[in-house]
């Protein structure tokens, strides 16, 4: 089956078509124009070089977040569009778990972390587990003070990446945790479908509307989604479960 994916929940975005035996096409852009202006021809471009259109798709993933307000709200608003015109099925998964999944055959502890902006990260920790990764904290947010502090407190080593991490290198390092390049700085489409798609070959998938950002604060959580006209609600906490992120 082909599915489409759609990650803008970090200021790099990217949308990738893929199948159980492989990426067919993908598109990727770093900071520059805003989601809205990138999702659309992303998508284009991917179906033209895919030579192929949007009814072969047969299922939509999207990433929930936690990241940027806008993003989340340009990605999820697309998904749930796409959806609906084409009664398509939707997966939704998490950011963090996204951004821990390409470095699963790491044996330390992996520790996933984004700017939340605010003077503020959000993070969580991964552990290795087969086919996958198993998340094995709760999303949290705050300083990056608290998260060194929390590392200080594992007594395993760590592996710590994502774009937020890369920001705060040197404070991380002096916890004694290995800070990932810039490379792996951001969470990917093409993982986002990676993880979707046995979900989706075994129909463990969600309806366009039942999709839900990820609030990590709950200032976010008080924002009016439902005034926004496209997206339905949000959740605090934790989040979907999303663990453990398996293929």
């Amino acid at each position: 089956m082909l599915v489409l994916g759609i990650e803008t929940s970090t200021p790099q975005s990217s949308v990738c078509l893929a199948t159980e035996h492989g990426l067919v096409a993908s598109a990727t852009l770093g900071r520059g124009r805003a989601h809205g202006e990138f999702l659309t021809p992303a998508i284009a471009f991917c179906l033209q070089h895919a030579h192929t259109d949007i009814a072969a798709v047969s299922g939509v993933a999207v990433s929930l977040g936690p990241g940027l307000f806008t993003g989340m709200r340009v990605g999820i608003a697309t998904a749930q569009t796409l959806a609906h015109a084409r009664r398509l099925p939707v997966v939704g998964l998490a950011s963090l778990d996204l951004l821990a999944y390409p470095v699963r055959h790491v044996r330390r502890l992996v520790c996933s972390v984004l700017d939340a902006r605010r003077g503020e990260l959000f993070w969580s920790f991964y552990r290795a587990a087969p086919g996958g990764v198993q998340r094995v904290t709760e999303f949290r947010v705050g300083p990056a003070g608290k998260l060194a502090g929390e590392i200080e407190a594992v007594p395993d080593g760590v592996l710590c990446i994502g774009d937020g991490a890369v920001a705060h290198r040197a404070l991380l390092e002096s916890t004694g945790a290995e800070v990932g390049s810039a490379a792996s700085a951001f969470p990917l489409a093409q993982s986002l479908v990676e993880l979707a798609l046995p979900r989706f070959i075994r129909e463990d998938t969600q309806r366009p509307e039942d999709l839900l950002p990820v609030y990590i604060r709950k200032a976010d959580a008080k924002i009016g989604w439902r005034n926004r006209g496209a997206l339905y609600g949000g959740t605090s906490g934790a989040g979907p479960r999303a663990a453990p992120t398996r293929t």
